[in-house]
C-alpha cells in the first residue's frame, strides 16, 4: 500500500455497536452498585479491559488497584503498631542477629521492615482455588483474610496480592529475587501484574533488564484418569529479579540411566565426558517429588505443604550462605526450616497463630537433639529465634513487663509519641499528655492518681487536657474525672481528663478509623483455660482429651492442640505427628491416643490454641503402666 493512499473507513456493524453500548451500560451499573456498597477495589470492567498493546510493552502503566501517588495506601491505609516479642529461643550465639518468626497480617508486618534488606523471597500465597481449601488452620484471622479476598473476585484477589508484592519489591536488595508459587487458577493473571511491578526482564532489543527471569513448571506424578479434560499435574513458579543483576547458582540433577550406561550425552557425542555434578536443571522440573503420602516424615497435616526438596532447590539457586531468605505465607514452615539447614538467615510470618506455632516446633527439631539438651553441631552456628506478634497481643506477656517497657509499648500501640520523663507525663497523643497505668491488671488507676496527673499537667505544661490509659479504673477515679469535666466546662483553669481502658474501642480508634476491616488488627488476647482428662486404653497406651478446654476470648473456640510426650521442663517441642491434628467430621481433633515406648513416670505438655490467637501450655505427669 502506498504511503499517501487513503483507506476507506468501514462502518461498524449494528451488532457491534449494540454490544459496545451494552457493555458501557453494564460498566455504569457495576460502578453505581460498587459506589453504593463502598467497595474499595477496581471496577470489574477494568479487569477485562482489552489491552492496548501486546509484546514487551506494558499493557497498563500501573498494577491493578494501584494509585500513582499513594500506591495501595488508599485501599489499605498504613497504621503503626509495635511488635510484641513473646519468646526468645537461644542457641548460644548471641553475637548473631536473630531470625524472626512473626504472627500477624503480612502486609502490615512488611511495612514495618526495612527496605533493601532481603536477598530472596519465596511465597506460596492462596491459589484462589476455593475459600475452604485456602483456609488451612481455621484461625479467625485466616478466615477473615481469605473471605475478603474472595468477596472481591479475581480483581480483588489481584489487588490484595499486588499490595503485598509491591512491599516485597521494596524489601528486596537490589540483587534480590522473588519466587511466587501458583497453579492454574491465577498464575497467568499474576504474571501480568508482576510484569508491571517488577519488569519484563527484556526490552524490545532483547537486552537484559530487571524483572521476569523464568516461568518454572513443577511437574509431579500422581493418579488421575482423563474424562472430559487432562488431569492437572503441575504448578507454576514465577521468578523475578529486582535489578538487572541477581544471584544465580546453576543446579544439577542425576543423568538418566541410559546416559550413565553410555558414559556420554547424546548431544555432545562419544568424546564428551559426563559432568560429575550431573545434567543442568532447566525450567521444567520433573525430579522434585510432591508430598502425597500421609506417612511421609515431612508431612505436617495440611494440603498445601511443599516439600523441602523443592525449597532447597530454589534457595540454592538464588542465594548463598548467610543471605536473608523470607517467606510471608510460611504455613508449616518449610521455607525457614530449609533456609536454616542451608545456613541462610530468615524472616517468616503467617496470619495464623497455629501456623507460627507449627513452624516454631519444626525449626527447633532442626537443631535440638533427641534428648532436647544438646544442640546438633551439623548446622554450625545457628542464630537465635525471636517469635513476635504484630497487632494481636498476649496479655500474660504484657503484664510481665517492667513499668517503663509496658508504658512505651502501650503508648506505641495507642499511636502516641514517647517522651523523656516529665513527672507523670509518659508521652503525648498529638499534643495531649498521656499517663499509663500499671502493667498489672489487678492494679487499676485510683482517685489519687487522677488528681495528681491533673495537677501535674497543668503545672508543668499549662495543658488543660490529658488522657489516662490503663487496664481499669476504680469508681472513685471515674467520679473525679467526671467532676473535672463538669468544672472544665465552666472554668478554664480546670483540666479535662479522658480515661481510656486498654481493651476498649476508644483505645484502637486510630486503627479502626482508617478502614472498616481494621477492627480485628488490634486485639488483646487471653490464653485459654485448659482442662485435660486421661484414660488408659491398653498396655502403655493412653487417651488424652482437651475437649473441655475453654477459650477466654470473646467468640473464641478451641481449634487445635499440640502434644509433647517427652517434655523436659525447658522447651516445648511437639512430638512429630502431633503438631497440627486438623479436622474430623468438621470438628477439631482434641482427643488422641498415644502409645509410650516404656512404662514409668512421664512428663507431658500440651499447647492448646483458640481461633483468636490465644495459646497456653499445660504440663502434667502420669505413671505409664
Amino acid at each position: 500500500m502506498r504511503k499517501n493512499q487513503k483507506v476507506k473507513k468501514k462502518s461498524e456493524p449494528k451488532e457491534k455497536i449494540k454490544l459496545r453500548e451494552f457493555f458501557k451500560e453494564a460498566e455504569k451499573e457495576v460502578r453505581q452498585n460498587e459506589e453504593e456498597i463502598n467497595i474499595e477495589i477496581p471496577q470489574q470492567a477494568e479487569f477485562f479491559k482489552t489491552p492496548i498493546r501486546f509484546g514487551n510493552i506494558p499493557v497498563d502503566k500501573l498494577p491493578l488497584g494501584c494509585d500513582q501517588k499513594e500506591q495501595y495506601r488508599k485501599i489499605y491505609p498504613k497504621i503503626s503498631l509495635p511488635f510484641q516479642t513473646v519468646e526468645k529461643i537461644s542457641f548460644g550465639h548471641k553475637n548473631l542477629e536473630p531470625n524472626q518468626l512473626i504472627f500477624g497480617d503480612n502486609l502490615h508486618i512488611m511495612r514495618a521492615l526495612p527496605s533493601n534488606s532481603i536477598d530472596l523471597i519465596y511465597i506460596d500465597p492462596p491459589f484462589f482455588s476455593g475459600r475452604n481449601y485456602n483456609v488451612v488452620f481455621g484461625d479467625q484471622n485466616e478466615v477473615r483474610s481469605f473471605t475478603d479476598i474472595w468477596e472481591g473476585g479475581m480483581p480483588g484477589y489481584l489487588t490484595w496480592l499486588n499490595a503485598r508484592l509491591l512491599e516485597m519489591k521494596r524489601l528486596l536488595k537490589p540483587t534480590g529475587s522473588i519466587f511466587v508459587h501458583l497453579d492454574w487458577h491465577a498464575s497467568h493473571y499474576v504474571k501480568i501484574e508482576m510484569d508491571k511491578i517488577f519488569g519484563y526482564g527484556r526490552n524490545t532489543n532483547n537486552q537484559i533488564e530487571p524483572g521476569f527471569r523464568n516461568e518454572i513448571v513443577w511437574c509431579y506424578a500422581g493418579g488421575g484418569i482423563p474424562k472430559s479434560e487432562f488431569p492437572r499435574k503441575h504448578d507454576v513458579i514465577l521468578w523475578y529479579s529486582k535489578g538487572n543483576e541477581w544471584a544465580f547458582n546453576p543446579q544439577y540433577r542425576p543423568y538418566t540411566e541410559g546416559t550413565m550406561q553410555r558414559g556420554r550425552t547424546a548431544v555432545k557425542g562419544k568424546n564428551a565426558k559426563l559432568n560429575p555434578l550431573g545434567t543442568p536443571v532447566n525450567d521444567w522440573w520433573t525430579d522434585v517429588e510432591k508430598i502425597t503420602s500421609p506417612t511421609d516424615p515431612e508431612k505436617i497435616g495440611y494440603p498445601t505443604q511443599k516439600s523441602e526438596a523443592l525449597l532447597s532447590r530454589i534457595i540454592k539457586i538464588a542465594s548463598t550462605p548467610n543471605d536473608i531468605v523470607a517467606d510471608f505465607f510460611c504455613g508449616g514452615g518449610t521455607t525457614p526450616s530449609v533456609a536454616q539447614k542451608l545456613g541462610r538467615r530468615w524472616v517468616a510470618s503467617d496470619i495464623s497463630k497455629i501456623a507460627v506455632s507449627v513452624t516454631r516446633d519444626r525449626l527447633l527439631r532442626n537443631v535440638i537433639g533427641k534428648d532436647k539438651k544438646e544442640v546438633q553441631q551439623s548446622l554450625g552456628k545457628v542464630p537465635d529465634i525471636e517469635i513476635k506478634n504484630w497487632g494481636v497481643y498476649e496479655v500474660p506477656e504484657l503484664v510481665k513487663m517492667k513499668e517503663e517497657t509496658f508504658r512505651n509499648f502501650i503508648i506505641s500501640a495507642y499511636n502516641g509519641r514517647l517522651t523523656s520523663s516529665e513527672g507523670l507525663i509518659h508521652g503525648y497523643k498529638q499534643s495531649v499528655p498521656l499517663f499509663v497505668g500499671s502493667p498489672s491488671q489487678d492494679d487499676p488507676i485510683t482517685e489519687g492518681e487522677v488528681v495528681k496527673f491533673a495537677k501535674d499537667i497543668v503545672k508543668r505544661r499549662g495543658h488543660h487536657q490529658g488522657i489516662m490509659i490503663a487496664w481499669g479504673f476504680t469508681p472513685g477515679a471515674r467520679n473525679v474525672a467526671k467532676q473535672l469535666e463538669i468544672q472544665h466546662a465552666v472554668a478554664i483553669d480546670f483540666v479535662k481528663l479522658q480515661l481510656v481502658p486498654i481493651e476498649s474501642n476508644e483505645f484502637k480508634e486510630h486503627v479502626t478509623s482508617k478502614h472498616p476491616e481494621y477492627k480485628n488488627l488490634l486485639k488483646f488476647i487471653l490464653p485459654p483455660q485448659v482442662r485435660i482428662s486421661t484414660k488408659r486404653t491398653a498396655n502403655l497406651e493412653y487417651e488424652f482429651d482437651v475437649s473441655e478446654s475453654v477459650s477466654l476470648n470473646q467468640s473464641g473456640k478451641i481449634i487445635n492442640v499440640q502434644w509433647d510426650f517427652s517434655y523436659n521442663g525447658e522447651r516445648f517441642i511437639s512430638t512429630p505427628g502431633y503438631s497440627f491434628l486438623g479436622m474430623a467430621n468438621n470438628k477439631p481433633v482434641l482427643k488422641i491416643n498415644y502409645k509410650f515406648s516404656s512404662a514409668g513416670k512421664k512428663k507431658i505438655a500440651c499447647k492448646v490454641q483458640d481461633d483468636e490467637g490465644g495459646e497456653k501450655i499445660e504440663v502434667m505427669e502420669i505413671e505409664v503402666k
